[in-house]
C-alpha cells in the first residue's frame, strides 16, 4: 500500500500545495503520467475550478489531472487510475457524494488491493481513515454513513491545533478528541498538525515535516510523536 495523507494543502502566503510539492513529487515520481481526482470536497467553487487549481499545482511534475465529475464512470476510473488523489474541502460533502458514486468501494480496492499511490489532504486524508468522524467539519449535507475507505486502521484529525483561543468558551480540539475516545475506546486518534504528512510505503511508515504528532488513546494521556519515531504501534 502507499499512502501520503497530507494535513493541509495550503501554508498561509504559500501557493496552492506549495508546502508538500517536493514531497508529492517524490511519492509519484516515475510513477504516475496522469492522476483521477475527486473534488467532491469543494462547495464554494466549481469542481473544473478545483480541478484547474491542481492541475496547476501538478503541471511542473508533467503529470495530467482528470476529474473524475467529467468520467462517466467514476468508479471505473478510480479502478484504473494510475494515481488517486482526493482533495480537501469539506468532509461530508466529499463523503456523500463519493458514496453516491461508489468511490470509495474503489478507492477500497484502487489503493487497499491493487496498491494504487493514494494522496489526500484535510478531507482527503480523513477518506482514508476507518470512518470520517474525526474530521473538523460541519456536516452541511448527509452521507449514507460516516464509514471511510478504511486503508488505515486509526484516525487522523487533520489541521490538529493545540490553542485554545482568549475569549474561547468552547471546547479545544483535544477535548473533542477525547469525546469521540469515550465512545471509541479501542481508537488511536492521530492530532496531523499543519506542515506535516504520514507516509506509507508497504511496512515503511513514516510521519513528515518540522513538528510532532499528538497521538491519543482511550485511558492514557496524550503523547508526542516525532518524525523518525516508529509508527508501527499504530498498526498493531
Amino acid at each position: 500500500m502507499r499512502l501520503l495523507l497530507i494535513s493541509n494543502s495550503t501554508s498561509a502566503g504559500q501557493p496552492y500545495l506549495q508546502w508538500p510539492f517536493e514531497h508529492i513529487r517524490a511519492f509519484l515520481g516515475g510513477c504516475a503520467e496522469s492522476v483521477a481526482f475527486v473534488p467532491y470536497a469543494a462547495v464554494t467553487f466549481s469542481y473544473d475550478e478545483y480541478e484547474a487549481r491542481v492541475q496547476a499545482a501538478f503541471e511542473p511534475l508533467g503529470i495530467a489531472v482528470r476529474s473524475v465529475h467529467r468520467e462517466s464512470d467514476p468508479a471505473r476510473a478510480i479502478r484504473e487510475a494510475e494515481a488517486v488523489v482526493v482533495g480537501g474541502g469539506n468532509t461530508f460533502a466529499l463523503m456523500k457524494k463519493m458514496q453516491e458514486q461508489g468511490l470509495v468501494d474503489a478507492v477500497r480496492v484502487a489503493a487497499g488491493e491493487l496498491g494504487t499511490p493514494y494522496i489526500g489532504w484535510s478531507a482527503g486524508s480523513n477518506v482514508a481513515c476507518p470512518s470520517i468522524r474525526t474530521t473538523n467539519d460541519m456536516p452541511i449535507v448527509e452521507p449514507s454513513s460516516f464509514g471511510a475507505a478504511g486503508l488505515i486502521p486509526f484516525q487522523i484529525n487533520p489541521h490538529y491545533l493545540d490553542a485554545h483561543p482568549d475569549g474561547h468558551a468552547g471546547e479545544t480540539r483535544e477535548q473533542r478528541i477525547e469525546e469521540f475516545l469515550v465512545a471509541n475506546p479501542e481508537m488511536y486518534v492521530v492530532g496531523l498538525r499543519e506542515g506535516c504528512l504520514l507516509r506509507v510505503e508497504g511496512e515503511r511508515r513514516e510521519l513528515v515535516g518540522s513538528r510532532p504528532m499528538r497521538i491519543f488513546r482511550h485511558g492514557t494521556a496524550p503523547r508526542e510523536v516525532n518524525p523518525g519515531d516508529s509508527l508501527d504501534f499504530l498498526w498493531a
